[in-house]
C-alpha cells in the first residue's frame, strides 16, 4: 500500500470528526445568540436587495421614481435595527410588562381598522395617517406572544404550567383578538394568530383534545370566511387549478410559477426579473419570494429556507436551554410565529398552500411587519445572552464595536466605562 493510501483518512474516521466539530460548535454558549443575529442580518439585507429590485418598476410607474418604495423600507430598517439592538439589551422583566400595552394599543388599532381602515384586495387592514399607513394586526402578532407567555408563566408552579390556566383569560383575549381581525377580513393574519396561540398551548402540554377542539373552530371559521366572501372562494378555486384559469383566479399563482420556473438553478440574476414588468401583482410582497427564485434561482431560494430553518432552530434553542418558563413560551411563540409566516408565504407562492397574503418576515416590504418582526428577534437575542455562559462570553470578548468607535473619537473615559460595566455584569 502506497503512503498517500495510508495518510488518507477513513471515510468513517472523518465523519466522526467532523461531526464532533459540529457538536462542539452547538456546544458554544455564543452560538444561539450569532445564529439569531446572522440570519436576521442576512435576511434583512437580502430583504432590501430584493424591495429595490421587485418594486423598480411599479414605483418608476406611480411615482417617477423607482427607488422610492427603497427608500420607505430602508428607513423602516433604519428604525427596526436600532430598535433591535435595544430590545437585545432589556431585561426579561420588560418583554413580560410590555405584552399588556401592547395587546391594549392593537386592539384600539383593531377597532379603529373596522369602523375606519383602509381597504385593499378585499381586507381592511390599514389606518391612514397620509404619508404612512399602518397595520394593527402585525404589532396584535408580538403582543399576542408576550401577553399569552406572562400569563402562563405567572401561574407556573415548580416549573409546569396547567394547561387549564389558558382558559382563563388568554383564550378569550386570543378570540377577541382574532375576531377582531376577522372583521377586517384579514384570514391570512388570524391564521398567524392562531399559530402562535397553537404554540402555546404545545408549550404548556395541552391536551390532544383541546387542541382538536381548536382546530376544528378554526376550520369551521376558516370555512365560514371563505364561503361569505367570494374572492376567498376565487382563490381557493384559483389554488386548485390555478392554469385552468391563468388569466382570472389563478392569474397571481401562475405567474409566480413561470418566475419560479425562469430562475432555473441559480436564477437570471440580480435585477434581471421579467415577472416584475406588472406581471405579478404585489410583487415586492405577497410574491416576493418568487421574484427571488427568478433572479436568484433554486439555490437562491434554498438558501433563504435554510435561513428560517435556522433561525427557527436557534429560537428553540433559546427556550431549550433557558430555565424559565416566560423564556420558554414567549420565544416558542415567536418561532412559530415567525417561521409558521415563513412556511404559508413561500407555500402559496409555490402552490402547496393557497394564497393569503400575508408577507415573508424581513423580506417583503412594508414597515408595519418588519418593525415587530425586528423588536421580537432582538428579544430573543436578549435571552440568548442568559444561556449558560453567554454572558461570561460576551464579556470576555473585549471592547465592542460602540467602544472601539468611542475610543477612536477621543471619547476613551466613556469606552473605559462601557467596558468596566460589561466586565462587571458577567462576573455578576
Amino acid at each position: 500500500m502506497s503512503a498517500t493510501a495510508q495518510e488518507r483518512p477513513e471515510p468513517v474516521g472523518w465523519i466522526r470528526e467532523q461531526l464532533a466539530a459540529i457538536k462542539e460548535l452547538l456546544d458554544r454558549p455564543l452560538t444561539t445568540y450569532y445564529l439569531i443575529l446572522g440570519c436576521s442580518a442576512l435576511l434583512l439585507a437580502l430583504g432590501l436587495m430584493m424591495v429595490l429590485s421587485a418594486s423598480s418598476i411599479e414605483a418608476l410607474q406611480k411615482t417617477g421614481s423607482p427607488f422610492s418604495w427603497f427608500f420607505k423600507q430602508s428607513m423602516s430598517a433604519a428604525i427596526g435595527v436600532p430598535l433591535m439592538w435595544v430590545c437585545s439589551r432589556l431585561p426579561r422583566q420588560f418583554f413580560r410588562w410590555a405584552g399588556y400595552p401592547l395587546m391594549a394599543l392593537a386592539i384600539i388599532g383593531l377597532f379603529i381598522v373596522i369602523f375606519a381602515g383602509v381597504e385593499q384586495q378585499g381586507a381592511q387592514r390599514w389606518i391612514d395617517l397620509g404619508a404612512i399607513h399602518l397595520q394593527p394586526s402585525e404589532p396584535a402578532k408580538l403582543g399576542l406572544a408576550l401577553w399569552g407567555a406572562d400569563l402562563l408563566s405567572r401561574k407556573a408552579r415548580n416549573g409546569r404550567i396547567e394547561w387549564r390556566h389558558l382558559l382563563i383569560p388568554l383564550m378569550p383575549g386570543t378570540a377577541i383578538l382574532a375576531v377582531m381581525v376577522m372583521l377586517g377580513r384579514d384570514l391570512g393574519t388570524t391564521l398567524v394568530l392562531m399559530m402562535i396561540f397553537l404554540a402555546l398551548l404545545w408549550v404548556v402540554g395541552a391536551p390532544l383534545k383541546l387542541f382538536g377542539g381548536i382546530l376544528g373552530l378554526m376550520t369551521v371559521a376558516t370555512i365560514f370566511m371563505i364561503i361569505t366572501e367570494g374572492y376567498r372562494s376565487e382563490r381557493i378555486e384559483g389554488w386548485l387549478n390555478p392554469w385552468g384559469n391563468a388569466q382570472g383566479s389563478g392569474f397571481q399563482a401562475v405567474q409566480g410559477q413561470i418566475a419560479m420556473g425562469s430562475g432555473g438553478w441559480f436564477g437570471l440574476g440580480l435585477g434581471s426579473s421579467r415577472q416584475k414588468w406588472s406581471w405579478i401583482p404585489h410583487a415586492e410582497s405577497d410574491f416576493i419570494f418568487s421574484i427571488l427564485g427568478e433572479e436568484l434561482g433554486l439555490m437562491g431560494t434554498l438558501a433563504v429556507i435554510a435561513l428560517f430553518g435556522l433561525l427557527g432552530y436557534a429560537g428553540l434553542r433559546v427556550a431549550a436551554r433557558v430555565n424559565d418558563a416566560f423564556v420558554r413560551l414567549s420565544a416558542a411563540a415567536v418561532v412559530a410565529w415567525v417561521a409558521g409566516q415563513a412556511i404559508v408565504n413561500i407555500g402559496a407562492v409555490i402552490g402547496v398552500l393557497p394564497i393569503t397574503g400575508i408577507p415573508l418576515p424581513l423580506v417583503s416590504y412594508g414597515g408595519s411587519a418588519l418593525l415587530p418582526t425586528l423588536a421580537a428577534l432582538g428579544m430573543l437575542l436578549s435571552f440568548a445572552r442568559q444561556e449558560p455562559g453567554a454572558r461570561e462570553a460576551l464579556a470576555a470578548r473585549g471592547p465592542g464595536p460602540v467602544t472601539r468607535a468611542l475610543s477612536w473619537l477621543g471619547l476613551g473615559g466613556l469606552a473605559r466605562a462601557r467596558g468596566a460595566g460589561r466586565v462587571s455584569r458577567g462576573k455578576r
